[in-house]
């Protein structure tokens, strides 16, 4: 069987892709939707609302629950960012495209993957299911070694 690629996102996203779908969207782009949209680009991670907020705060960017609570919600719902549902509450991250996820198995922290299945492998799933995989992510779980 054919190995799959691996890569670690470059950071070729960046904000101004949020910016333009928002605009594609027909979105309004409030200075509280910058600021989030901004965040989520810098920090490059996995975040809560709270998280969000706190750090905008922290910054000295004066934001409320709410407004951060609510661009969220309407940045995901629009797909410009994508959200995971842990057990300890959602996060929110800068990607929306389909990628993958390696969980560490100790502290929770979450890295994006671009990760490529063998095209033998995704046959294999297709013949098994009698579906046509249209696309996919998948969620590995380990340790540091």
């Amino acid at each position: 069987m054919a190995q799959g690629v691996i890569t670690i996102p470059n950071g070729v996203l960046r904000a101004d892709s949020a910016y333009r779908r928002c605009r594609e969207l027909g979105m309004r782009l409030s200075k509280q939707r910058r600021m989030v949209l901004d965040l989520l680009w810098q920090e490059r991670s996995h975040l809560s609302a709270r998280d969000i907020f706190e750090k905008l705060n922290d910054q000295g960017r004066n934001i409320g629950h709410t407004s951060v609570y609510q661009n969220l919600e309407a940045l995901q719902s629009a797909g410009v960012i994508e959200c995971l549902d842990r057990a300890g509450g959602r996060l929110y991250g800068y990607r929306s495209d389909p990628h993958s996820h390696l969980i560490c198995a100790d502290t929770g922290a979450i890295q994006d993957l671009d990760l490529k299945l063998p095209p033998e492998l995704l046959a294999a799933i297709e013949a098994h299911t009698g579906y046509a995989i249209e696309s996919y992510s998948v969620q590995l779980t380990g340790r540091r070694s």
